[in-house]
Formats: structure tokens, sequence, C-alpha cells
């Protein structure tokens, strides 16, 4: 398609989304599915509101939740069982428990152990889908663009401590694409309408460096023009993820990790699915749990969980593999995020600011499905080849800190050609009696995912909830009453408490990087952290240049089902996706805390230690992976 098309379909997609935005009065072509008193507000509604806010609410122990489970007995079964603790899995877990059913979740490795812990970060309505929509004239994906930006935006009031607005600069290195990219965006912008983040802008080339330092001034014999800068969501994935899984647990569900369905159990009459029979992975033990309906949200592995039910059920997804490294933090300014809008071979490519270092990314290419994925090193080469085009800093392979891979589970289309033409809307179906399936889509429209997950249970199981759906004005843990401002109590009223190689316990400081560190992840909840610090000793930092706490592991042992070191330096803190080094540093005292949190003996930590080391050598950071860098 020659430039000249490109632009007059852009403006006649400009127009026609101004004009429609106008005669709805910014209610553009969409508005919420539907409005009852309990989305915003009503008894049902608050009710659960006050259990997740409460100062002193508990987290039923993963004990607790699992004795939920062996009491489901076939006289007495849960509504909806859940198979997966991802983004999708616990968002139906907490959707469903709050319309007043009895739920219980199960997830063979860790909350967000899979796909839910190795996105972007980013929480956005898609800007390439709304290009594709306007040039291939699209109505789907611009619907799929509408709908993301409406969950966007609730995405990121819900967990408040967790989610925020994060700017994205578009290099211009020509005044078409000045243009271009400036009525491309201000139409994103019109699409979001009331749920809009904030308005794009263009900065001239000497306004954008002041803005990003390391951005080049020159491209490929061209020289920066100017940039386009557009707001979408950033977040903290996996701990969205736990935060999920823990307020559904508050909420009254029976969530439990390492535990995996191994078989369906039928009706013998009919064939329907009753329930399954469960392993507990921890201690070997195998129980039976009965329910009116089962929900599959296995992600990647949904096929395998239908292949359960019916052996020759045909697949449903197209698994594709997402590549991301993380850089020092001075390859990318504080607070502002670089998009290179056409690399080499089509696709786009993130550089933004995360928990003080640089994520870049991501690769999309067809896959195997794995437990764990690594990336390859053509791959990681391709991004730095990607945004070493656009910086004026010299990109280097020894500077990547982590590298992962990350499997999307796509809805397939079996007309597609390539899994970047494949559309990342969401798929429900009940292809087996009992069993209903939800896959495809992305972290940001878990809840909507989840709500449909949850209609189409109630209606195969003819459940009776007390209410609808109340997710979405419903914050998560942590999130409600949680200001930017939090952290000062923190730095004000807790020192951190920190034990010496003697044994001797000596005062440290709460400093401003703790204290904001601690608010962040952890929300209104950060001042039991805090406490811990500063009553037990562990105000010590777990690795040299992060702000990670020994008192965050006890934490989690006790409040956040952390159940493996893997399950702490990957999900509850990311150490092991910031710097896969520093994680393994920090192992030892890791496997320390959890030892006397979880009673393990000297072979339980043995066997800790070799299985982290075997999942950080999938992160192939430069000092695990084998390349010879002669063009970085």
């Amino acid at each position: 398609m020659s430039s000249a098309t490109r632009f007059r379909r852009l403006s006649a997609a400009v127009a026609i989304v101004t004009a429609t935005a106008a005669a709805t009065g910014g209610a553009i072509l969409f508005s919420p599915k539907i409005a009852t008193n309990d989305r915003g507000g009503g008894p049902a509604f608050d009710s659960v509101g006050q259990k997740i806010a409460d100062p002193r609410a508990v987290i039923p122990s993963r004990a607790a939740q699992e004795s939920v489970l062996t009491g489901a007995s076939a006289s007495n079964p849960l509504d909806v069982l859940v198979i997966g603790g991802g983004a999708t899995g616990c968002g139906v877990a907490l959707d469903a428990v709050t319309r007043g059913l009895r739920v219980g979740l199960v997830e063979r490795e860790d909350f967000s152990s899979g796909t839910s812990s190795r996105s972007t970060k980013l929480i956005h309505g898609g800007v390439r889908y709304l290009e594709k929509a306007v040039f291939n004239l699209d109505y789907g994906q611009l619907k799929l663009v509408f709908h993301a930006l409406e969950e966007r935006k609730q995405v990121i009031d819900h967990a408040p401590h967790l989610c925020h607005a994060l700017p994205c600069m578009t290099p211009c290195f020509d005044w078409f694409e000045v243009v271009y990219y400036w009525m491309g965006l201000k139409l994103y912008d019109l699409v979001a309408g009331p749920r809009l983040l904030h308005l794009s802008r263009y900065y001239s080339a000497q306004e954008s460096l002041e803005l990003f330092p390391t951005l080049a001034k020159k491209g490929k014999d061209r020289s920066l023009r100017g940039t386009v800068v557009y707001y979408d969501g950033q977040m903290n994935d996996s701990r969205v993820n736990v935060a999920l899984a823990c307020t559904a647990a508050l909420a009254g569900a029976a969530v439990v990790n390492h535990a995996e369905v191994v078989s369906f159990i039928k009706d013998e009459a009919n064939e329907r699915i009753i329930g399954a029979r469960i392993r507990d992975n921890l201690s070997g033990k195998e129980f039976d749990a009965y329910a009116k309906v089962v929900v599959n949200a296995a992600g990647p592995f949904c096929d395998s969980v239908r292949k359960m039910a019916k052996n020759d059920a045909l697949p449903m997804i197209c698994p594709s593999s997402g590549v991301h490294i993380v850089l020092p933090d001075y390859y990318s300014p504080e607070g502002m995020g670089l998009i290179v809008p056409k690399t080499k071979d089509g696709r786009v490519v993130f550089m933004l600011p995360w928990l003080g270092r640089t994520v870049a990314g991501t690769t999309d290419s067809n896959t195997d499905i794995t437990l764990l994925p690594e990336p390859h090193e053509d791959e990681i080469q391709f991004i730095l080849d990607a945004i070493s085009d656009y910086l004026s800093v010299k990109v280097r392979r020894i500077d990547v800190l982590s590298a992962w891979s990350g499997i999307r589970p796509l809805a397939i289309d079996p007309s597609a050609k390539s899994t970047e033409s494949i559309s990342r809307d969401h798929v429900v179906c009940e292809d087996y009696p009992g069993l209903v399936t939800i896959t495809g889509g992305k972290w940001t429209t878990y809840r909507s995912m989840a709500e449909d997950a949850v209609d189409a249970a109630i209606k195969s199981g003819k459940l009776s909830p007390t209410n609808g759906c109340l997710t979405q004005n419903l914050r998560l843990i942590g999130g409600d009453g949680w200001e930017p401002s939090s952290f000062t109590v923190l730095a004000q009223q807790y020192v951190r408490m920190k034990r010496t190689s003697g044994g001797k316990v000596v005062p440290g400081v709460m400093d401003t990087t703790s204290a904001k560190h601690l608010s962040h992840a952890y929300g209104t909840w950060a001042e039991r952290v805090a406490a811990i610090a500063q009553n037990e000793g562990l105000g010590k930092r777990l690795a040299h240049g992060y702000p990670f706490l020994e008192a965050e592991v006890a934490y989690c042992a006790r409040n956040e089902y952390c159940e493996s070191a893997v399950d702490f330096i990957a999900r509850r803190s990311r150490l092991a996706f910031l710097d896969t080094d520093a994680a393994g540093r920090a192992l030892p005292r890791v496997i320390e805390i959890l030892a006397n949190e979880h009673n393990w003996d000297k072979a339980r930590q043995k066997q800790e230690l070799e299985n982290a080391k075997k999942f950080l050598e999938t992160f192939k950071s430069s000092k695990n992976a084998q390349f010879h860098d002669r063009k970085h």
C-alpha cells in the first residue's frame, strides 16, 4: 500500500471516528455491556469490598484452602472448579466467588508461572491492531481495540499501586511520519474516549532529546524530525496476578497452587464432567474434588486439558513465542518508553522503563509448548538490532541482565499464515459437557474474559448466583485507600533492623527507595512487610542494587502462597526477570528464610536450590548464555 493511500485511509478513519464521537457525546461506538446497581455499588458489592479492604483481613492458609477442595464431594460439590492460576483463571475465580458461587481453583505450578508473568508489562488497547483495523477495513480488530481500551483503564484503577500510565515515544525521521503517527495516535485517543489516560502530543527533535537523552539524532541516513508521545498503561504483571489470587481467597474462593488435575470425573449416565482428580505436587497426595462446572483456563496448556476430557479434541490454540530482554536503566529515562514502530520484518518493538531497569521486546514467532520456554539467541539479537537503530548509546549483548520467553495462547484462525495476523480476541466454548474453556485474549482484557467465562459456566451448570458481575469496579487487595504518597508513612514510622553475619541486630533507615518499593509492591498491606523488617530483624536487602528485603520472603510465605524459592524470585519479587545473576546470589538467603517459614529439612533446601538454578538457566542473560559478541 502506498504512503498516499495509507494517509487517505487514516484521514478518513479519523474523520469517521471524530464524527461518531461528536454524535454520541463521546461514547464512541461502544458502551459498557450492562450497568446494574451492583456494578457501581449495592449491598453485594459493598459486602465484598469490605472483606477485601478490611485492615485486619487474614489470607486463608494453603492447607485450609486445600481442605475446602477435598471437602467438595459428589453430594456437596463446588459450583465452579477453575483449572489454571494465570490472570484469566484467577480472574474467573474472583468473578465467580463475588457472584456468590462456591469456587475452587488449582494451578499445576504457581500463580502467574506461565504466560502471565512473561508479558511486555503493558496494559494497552493495541496501537498496531488499530492500524490493521484502519488499513484492512477490519471491524473485528477495531472492536478489539475499543474493548481493550475500556478494560485498560479498569485494570489501572483496580490495582493503582501496581499499575500506572506510561508515556511512549514514537520517533519520526521524516515529515510524513510525523503527520502519519500524529494522526494515528490522535485516533487512538479518540477511540479511548472517556477512558483516555492522557492526550498524545508532538515534540520537536530538540524537546525529544531532552526527554529521551539516548534517542538517536539520525537513523538510516535520516535526521530526527520529532516524536509523537502517547500513553498506555504499565504493570507489575505477576504481582497483579498474585493479587487476583489473594483477593479471590479473601472473597471466599479456595485457590491452591502447586496442585495438578490428573484426570476428570465423569457422570456415568451422561458422560458430563462433574469434578477432577487432583494431585498436590508438594505432598504427592491425590484427592477428588467435585464441581457442577469445570472452567479450563490453562493458557497454552488448555488443549492438553481438553484432551483429558476427549482424546481426539481438535486444537484451539496456536502458540506464539514472545521474547523480552532486560537492560540497565541508562538505556531509557525513568518515566518514558520508546516504541520502534517498524522493524525489518514489520513487527513493533517496545523499550520501556520497568522497576528501575529497561525491558525491551517482543518477538512473535511460532513455538512448541513447554513448561519452561527459553529465548533463542537470534531472537535476543533481533531485539538488540531493532533498538540499536534508534539509540545513540552502544547496544551490547553483554548488557543483557535477563532474557525470557513467554508463550501466548492465540486463538487459531485456520486461514492465517503467521501468528502476527491472528487476532488477540478470546474464545469461550463448551465442546465437552461440563467443561468450559476460555483461551486467547490478552492480559489487558483478563477481567472481561473472566466475566464471559463465568457467564458460560452459569449457563452450563444451571448455577444460581446471588448477584451479577461485580468486578468492573472492584479494587484488588492492597489497592483500596492506596495513594502515591503512602510510602512516606513507611519511611517515617519504620526502621529496617538488619542481622549482621555475627548474629547481631542493628538498626537501618527505611530509605525512600525501600519505602517506595514496598508501597508499590504491596499497596496498603506494605506496613505488614515493614513491621516484619522492623520486628523480626529481616530488614536487610537480598541483592545489592535492588530494593527487595528479606522481610518480603517471610511475608510472602505467610500471606501470598509462596511455596518455593522460584515462587519468590520470579513471581513475588521480580528479581529473576530483572537480573538473573542477582537472583542467583540471593537464592541461599531466600531458601534459608523459606525453610524457617515452611519447616524444610536439608534435603528439601538442597532440592530448592537445584530447581531454582535450573529455572534461572532458562533466562539467557549475558552471564549464562553462549554467544560471540562481535556485532554489538
